[in-house]
């Protein structure tokens, strides 16, 4: 009888915050500097909307089949090494693209978002075939390195464009942090055993319908932030809020989401289940949708609503992951992980194209509160999920 391989060694929390302290670096300098830079060298602003909106498609299309490949035997480490570099190499090579020609840069931007689109998802992956190896780790504790080095890289990477330019200073860091983050993946030395399929049996394992039913959910109530995050600083300045300020709320609601990680194992068992996180984060995300078409230009009432940020957000991750660990079969744990990004990503550029139509029609209230309909729906799947899961089957 062949001996089967051992398991990979205990756990270890450190590592794998450090994974997502780097890679969520380099995407908090990504993020808000990425279209600085492309304004910095020249070009129009339809272009500048289109290599924006190029990583988005190619994230949708390429998440799943690249986290599958997990399931297929590429083992997780090898995603992330590989991913990294390939950043790397794609970020420093834009500047010499842009000169040549904006469609070369397009199709660099276009292979780097395939080379990234995996990166997150696969620390997921890892941190959730830890927690169910290791009674003593915390999903939530480990991923809140995530959400302090986004913080962060957004305050130090301010300081760094004034400091070298905002030319210099964009690909330099991306390309630098990439790089940082395949030499973490390489020592990290975490990894999750090898998906294992049972005897006789070829085709891989299908997602069950209450997992979908959460993704939907998950998803859904990730895209009612679409206007938020698309027009709130617009319709903040627009109400006469100073950008200091807006600077500020933006913080509260990355402090809020931190806390709630920090704290989320102390939280009764009752719940930490999948279904009541995602129920309480849709909650969250209709009252807060509807709050923001009423009074979301006044300072006072936007400070608890940002804080809202940490449920509407937080709890909805927190517990999409749980039903990802809990629901996804062996042998399809990735391509779970996979879809899970995969479709969060296509509902929320299509919640934001919805809003940027309403916010040109009907201004902030119109685009807010068109968000709490994506609320009300994930709300709804995951307590039709929950009945699901909890009601016997029948003879």
């Amino acid at each position: 009888m062949p001996s089967r391989a051992p398991n990979p060694a205990e756990p270890d929390a450190a590592r794998l915050s450090l994974l997502y302290a780097v890679v969520f670096v380099e995407i908090g300098i990504a993020m808000p500097f990425m279209p600085v830079w492309l304004n910095a060298i020249g070009l129009e602003a339809q272009v500048i909307g289109l290599l924006l909106a190029l990583p988005i498609a190619v994230k949708i299309v390429a998440t799943a089949p690249l986290l599958g490949l997990i399931d297929r035997g590429v083992t997780a480490r090898r995603l992330l090494v590989t991913g990294s570099l390939a950043l790397a190499a794609t970020y420093a090579a834009m500047p010499a693209g842009a000169a040549i020609g904006w469609p070369v840069l397009a199709l660099l931007i276009a292979l780097n978002a395939a080379a990234g689109a995996p990166l997150v998802p696969t620390i997921d992956y890892l941190t959730l075939a830890a927690t169910r190896r290791s009674a003593r780790l915390d999903y939530a504790r480990i991923r809140v390195a995530g959400s302090l080095g986004f913080l962060l890289a957004n305050l130090a990477g301010g300081l760094a464009l004034n400091a070298l330019g905002e030319r210099l200073a964009v690909p330099l860091l991306l390309t630098a942090f990439a790089v940082v983050a395949s030499a973490v993946a390489v020592t990290s030395q975490v990894e999750a055993p090898s998906p294992e399929r049972p005897r006789g049996v070829t085709l891989p394992p299908r997602l069950p319908r209450t997992l979908w039913l959460m993704i939907g959910a998950a998803a859904l109530i990730q895209a009612s932030h679409g206007a938020l995050y698309a027009f709130g600083s617009i319709h903040w300045s627009a109400g006469g809020i100073a950008t200091s300020w807006i600077g500020v709320l933006w913080a509260i609601g990355v402090a809020a989401e931190i806390v709630l990680f920090a704290v989320a194992r102390r939280l009764p068992a009752r719940w930490r289940t999948p279904y009541r996180l995602v129920g309480l984060g849709g909650a969250a995300a209709l009252t807060r949708a509807v709050a923001m078409a009423l009074v979301g230009d006044r300072l006072g009432p936007l400070i608890p609503l940002q804080v809202l940020h940490g449920l509407s957000f937080g709890a909805t991750q927190l517990g999409a992951m749980a039903a990802v660990s809990a629901l996804a079969p062996d042998g399809a744990r990735g391509r779970a992980q996979g879809t899970l990004s995969a479709t969060s990503a296509l509902a929320s550029v299509l919640a934001t194209l919805a809003s940027g139509a309403a916010y040109a029609a009907g201004g902030g209230p119109l685009a807010f509160i068109l968000m709490a309909p994506l609320a009300l729906a994930g709300l709804a799947l995951a307590a039709l999920a929950s009945r699901e899961a909890f009601t016997p089957p029948r003879l």
